[in-house]
């Protein structure tokens, strides 16, 4: 019932490195990045550690596009400083975001990773986008009034997600 929504892997945080290696090891070579409570707390702008990673990630062969559901000047102001691909007002969970930015980037469904915090907008967009998802935990606590109201019913998606994950190992 809840498969649709469920991330193909989920991480403790978007700066785990050594897993993007692993990634690229298997043959992909692209990421879409959320950005709010993904990389920064919402609303924040890029720091050093998401301008560490981006370059880290280029070095190690992926291209980089940023996918939100926020405004222009939220997005483009975030991706200046990581001088990155961007699609703004993306209408996540619809595919045609997702579409878009792995053309930006030159890359297939096969070859792409989408990673996010929300399992509804992010992780259900990759999945109906046949991208690979990873949802990660969310940063901050502090969201808009309508994240908080889904947060409530991805709890209970997260139940029955790491129940069958627990029966799977």
């Amino acid at each position: 019932m809840f498969k649709k929504f469920y991330p193909m892997e989920d991480w403790d945080s978007a700066y785990e490195e050594q897993k993007y290696q692993y990634l690229y090891d298997n043959g992909f070579r692209g990421i879409i990045f959320d950005i709010d409570n993904t990389l920064v707390e919402h609303g924040a702008p890029a720091n050093e550690a998401a301008v560490a990673l981006v370059e880290k990630l280029r070095r190690m062969g992926f291209a980089v596009c940023f996918l939100s559901n926020n405004g222009e000047e939220r997005v483009s102001s975030f991706c200046k400083k990581l001088d990155a691909a961007y699609i703004y007002k993306a209408g996540k969970p619809g595919t045609k975001g997702y579409g878009a930015a792995m053309e930006l980037i030159g890359t297939t469904k096969e070859q792409t990773v989408s990673v996010g915090d929300q399992i509804f907008t992010d992780m259900w967009g990759a999945n109906r986008a046949g991208v690979y998802s990873v949802l990660v935990k969310q940063i901050g606590k502090k969201e808009e009034i309508q994240i908080v109201l889904k947060r409530y019913l991805e709890r209970i998606v997260l139940y029955f997600y790491r129940k069958r994950k627990a029966k799977v190992k």
